[in-house]
């Protein structure tokens, strides 16, 4: 019986050693795969579906993601975030549709009007099969304008008196405290601006006018201001620097080349300079006389030939004692100094002859136009018209009623650019969010695409710069009017303060500038009051010497 048990037992001892043979060649099973990543299917916002980039949302917007699986709730709040362009978090509500494969997003509280929002979805929003969203997703919300009156209405006359008034303040409580003389903008310190501060005087002679100051006052600023031109400002060949320290008169240099003289910002100064000599009129008082020759001595002191480049048929812009002419810019037309010719024409001292005019500003007629932009011929100038400061600078002073040499009616000419202005803001071929009937107007100004720049037709941004189309008022008075309302009424919050309206805003990529500028302040009072009265218009045209420079370069006027 013994050897059947040791056999069964071998038998049993072998098959037990040949199952762990077996069992210890085996190696640990694979990992479940990973759960499979999903995608992105479709955006709505408040229904439609626009791309990415939504303009005019209503400020309680509705987005509906819809992906191709399931998600998993408790990765939604890391996944998706609401910010300002600032970086400022934004709260919202979700909740889901579609058996959770729809998010629905709404803010909570209501979006601010005219902000730029940025919501982003991240690739950590998981599905429920813990699946990782394949691609992130970005979408851009632009903000309606809040259409409601933002200040009380008032009568057209009270508001043309409100904003004159209240522009006013940048020149009278903000000018310089030592010399009188306009800032170049409000972050300026010391820095003041030549020909800002030739618009700011005109200002100042609205000013009174309209009883926002008494004539005593403006003329004691005004003599405050030729008295430290007279005796601090330093001149180059009788022509101010564009920028002077406000403080000691120095020179202070507009680039590193420009630390000279600059004849078209003197041209505006003269401008300014010119009507308050013919507003100070009376023959008894002796700070009005005083005042008068002291203007002379500036007028007279101005060398215009030297300009000219050594007797070029031309007018040059800049001359610096250490450069020379080494910025080397000529004075051709169209653009704004069409004031320099005329002064120039109009020296008692120092006048260019009229071919000057003929072959440098105009080119021997090159500088004319003749084509025709939204139905508006345009006379003279570049592709539709140029920046609209370009019937502004010159036209403070200038009446265009009437004025015609042999290149153009200069009325035409100025009401012709601001309605090509106009009308292409209408058409809007760019299709930036906010321009209409109402909301218009490119000129020269800061901006938060390219900083400052000369804005026009040609050179769109998306910058809307109310000087634009509030200093075109006499020749544009229905279009430029409705700009005004909507600027202060319905804008009024975010461009409106204590020196009236904010330089430039961009309602496409949300931004209002906190910066006001001397030359383009100046224009909207001058400009309100050449509308309402033709008060600057007349004091400059009254001079005699204008009257002669412009016979003497072939033009025609009511005022001679």
């Amino acid at each position: 019986m013994k050897q059947p048990y040791s056999l069964l037992y071998f038998l049993l001892l072998l098959c037990v050693a040949s199952c762990k043979k077996s069992g210890g060649s085996t190696t640990t099973p694979p990992p479940p795969p990973p759960p499979s990543s999903f995608s992105f299917n479709s955006l709505k916002v408040n229904g439609a579906y626009k791309g990415l980039t939504y303009y005019n949302v209503n400020l309680s917007p509705v987005l509906q993601f819809s992906f191709l699986a399931p998600i998993d709730h408790a990765s939604v709040n890391t996944a998706f975030s609401l910010k300002t362009s600032a970086g400022a978090v934004i709260t919202y509500t979700a909740s889901y549709a579609n058996n959770d494969s729809t998010v629905i997003i709404q803010p909570s509280p209501p979006l601010l009007p005219i902000t730029k929002y940025i919501l982003n979805v991240t690739t950590t929003l998981q599905s429920q099969a813990k699946g990782a969203l394949q691609s992130p997703i970005t979408v851009t919300l632009i903000t309606a304008i809040d259409s409601s009156d933002k200040f009380p209405r008032m009568s057209d006359d009270a508001l043309l008196d409100k904003v004159q008034s209240q522009t006013f303040a940048y020149f009278w409580d903000f000018g310089h405290p030592v010399s009188g003389l306009a800032r170049e903008r409000t972050s300026s310190g010391d820095i003041v601006t030549s020909g800002g501060s030739g618009f700011g005087i005109m200002a100042m002679l609205a000013a009174a006018q309209r009883s926002f100051i008494t004539r005593a006052k403006a003329l004691e600023r005004i003599d405050t201001i030729v008295n430290f031109l007279t005796n601090k400002a330093i001149r180059y060949h009788g022509a101010f620097s564009h920028w002077i320290n406000g403080a000691t008169g120095a020179t202070v240099p507009f680039g590193t080349q420009d630390n000279g003289g600059d004849i078209v910002e003197t041209s505006y100064m003269l401008q300014g300079l010119l009507c308050a000599r013919q507003y100070f009129n009376s023959t008894i008082d002796a700070t009005e006389i005083s005042l008068r020759s002291k203007i002379n001595d500036i007028w007279n002191a101005v060398d215009w030939t030297w300009y000219r480049k050594d007797g070029l048929n031309i007018l040059y812009w800049n001359w610096s004692p250490d450069y020379n002419w080494a910025i080397n810019v000529p004075i051709k037309g169209w653009n704004e100094a069409l004031i320099t010719y005329v002064l120039a024409a109009s020296s008692s001292t120092h006048p260019i002859p009229k071919t000057t005019y003929d072959s440098g500003w105009a080119a021997n007629g090159s500088i004319r136009n003749g084509s025709t932009y939204y139905g508006t011929t345009l006379p003279l100038g570049p592709p539709m018209g140029g920046p609209l400061f370009f019937t502004h600078y010159s036209f403070l002073g200038l009446d265009p009623h009437g004025l015609s040499d042999a290149y153009a009616n200069y009325w035409t000419q100025d009401t012709a650019h601001a309605r090509i202005n106009y009308n292409y803001c209408v058409a809007n071929p760019q299709n930036f969010f906010g321009y209409s009937s109402q909301c218009w107007g490119l000129t020269a100004s800061d901006g938060n695409v390219n900083g400052y720049s000369a804005h026009s037709p040609t050179n769109d941004l998306g910058i809307i710069s109310p000087t634009a189309a509030i200093s075109s008022l006499p020749y544009t008075p229905t279009e430029s009017m409705n700009a005004l309302r909507f600027f202060y009424y319905t804008l009024g919050d975010k461009t409106w303060s204590q020196y009236g309206f904010t330089d430039a805003f961009n309602l496409a990529n949300p931004w209002f500038d906190t910066d006001r500028l001397a030359i383009d302040q100046g224009p909207e009072i001058v400009m309100i009051e050449n509308y309402r009265s033709g008060l600057l218009w007349h004091l400059f045209m009254s001079c005699p010497e204008v009257q002669a420079g412009l016979k003497k370069l072939g033009f025609q006027s009511p005022y001679f």
